[in-house]
């Protein structure tokens, strides 16, 4: 069994839609496929995983420097980067072949563009052995996985052109009728007060505050970050998220101080020495605050476990980890190690957000399907790019 050729494409995101500081029109997404010599019902076995959403593709890292370490190794050694086993391949193995000649840290795309490579694999080691993702994740790190489903949140609540609170009403609504019963909505691309009202008209949907969070995503100073954290504090929201710069640890135990609520923050932390400085000086609280690092944004699956274990270590659980993306990809991550949840995109961020129609939601669970893999096949919206990137 070897490695035949490994592509990539960079895939736009669709929609005109922004948070307090980026508008997504311009973004796109790394697809990447890794094919195998491997034959089933007339085809190769392949693998397929993308970085993540809300980022820019990495299709130049991948091309110039990622791939054609993974393909010099395949080439000169095939059985080199199999398992024990011979019936998979060692993705420990491949992440150290990924990894040559890099320095420690300078982390940003150069972690989603090998996140990407290292989750096809993972997609690809599923459908060797026939399975679901999540099952092949739950028994290589000998998990407890969520069979049942896991608890998800409808994201979205963004900042559009000629917006209204009516629209963004009508947006929850949607997502209500869909089976949602949590959502997450953005703040800080508009004034205080005008925040505070689309805030109050996402509650008239939502019910209560704790099925409610909000996202600043990186946007407020300390001043900024503590009056809207007193504005917002009465309503009791289920977390205030992403409150200033993420690697501004300080500020953010700042204002975990003076804010009675929790806050979610880590879908910006690419490392396991990012997570250990915010859990050293981040002053977040087992039980309360939320953590939200992706794989698919932070080399991969390898990584994030090893994040996980650096929660545990310092008394947090895997239920405190929300992992950030609403796809497919991190749904299976998040039933295959059992976290607390994960996010959904149903209505913004295609072809790559959301899930396909026979994940079951419901009472706000969400599972995936038997398909093999992550099931991205099965994903309608991705249909085409997965054609013009594998035929």
């Amino acid at each position: 069994m070897r490695i035949t050729d490994i592509r990539e494409l960079s895939v736009p995101l669709q929609g005109n839609i922004a948070n307090a500081l980026v508008n997504f029109s311009e973004h796109t997404v790394s697809l990447v496929a890794v094919f195998t010599d491997v034959v089933r019902n007339g085809k190769p076995v392949i693998g397929l995983a993308f970085d993540s959403i809300g980022r820019y593709a990495q299709g130049g890292i991948l091309r110039e420097r990622i791939i054609p370490r993974v393909m010099t190794a395949a080439t000169a050694s095939p059985g080199s980067l199999l398992d024990a086993a011979g019936t998979g391949f060692d993705i420990a193995k491949l992440l150290q072949v990924m990894l040559r000649n890099e320095k420690p840290g300078g982390h940003g795309d150069r972690a989603a563009a090998i996140g990407a490579l290292e989750l096809a694999f993972w997609d690809l080691n599923a459908k060797l052995n026939d399975e679901p993702a999540w099952r092949t994740i739950a028994r290589h790190f000998g998990s407890e996985p969520a069979v049942q489903g896991v608890h998800v949140y409808a994201a979205g609540g963004y900042y559009y052109p000629n917006d209204t609170t009516a629209r963004l009403r009508d947006e929850f609504r949607a997502y209500q009728d869909l089976g949602f019963n949590a959502f997450k909505m953005k703040i800080g691309g508009a004034t205080l007060a005008e925040d505070m009202a689309r805030i109050e008209a996402a509650l008239t949907v939502a019910g209560s505050g704790q099925q409610l969070a909000v996202d600043a995503n990186g946007r407020f100073d300390l001043a900024t970050a503590l009056a809207y954290a007193r504005a917002i504090e009465p309503y009791g929201l289920r977390w205030y998220e992403e409150i200033g710069d993420p690697l501004d640890y300080d500020l953010n135990r700042r204002v975990v101080e003076s804010y009675a609520g929790p806050v979610a923050t880590g879908e910006n932390l690419f490392s396991v020495p990012d997570v250990n400085n915010l859990l050293l000086f981040g002053g977040m609280r087992p039980g309360h605050d939320v953590f939200q690092m992706d794989a698919g944004l932070s080399y991969g699956l390898g990584e994030y476990v090893r994040m996980l274990n650096a929660m545990e270590a310092r008394g947090f659980s895997r239920g405190d980890a929300h992992p950030h993306g609403g796809h497919l990809i991190n749904l299976h991550i998040a039933v295959g190690l059992g976290l607390g949840g994960c996010e959904a995109y149903p209505g913004v961020f295609q072809p790559f957000g959301g899930y396909p129609a026979g994940c079951a939601v419901g009472c706000g669970l969400v599972k995936p399907t038997g398909a093999p893999g992550f099931g991205l096949e099965e994903k309608i919206e991705l249909a085409e790019s997965i054609r013009n990137l594998t035929n």
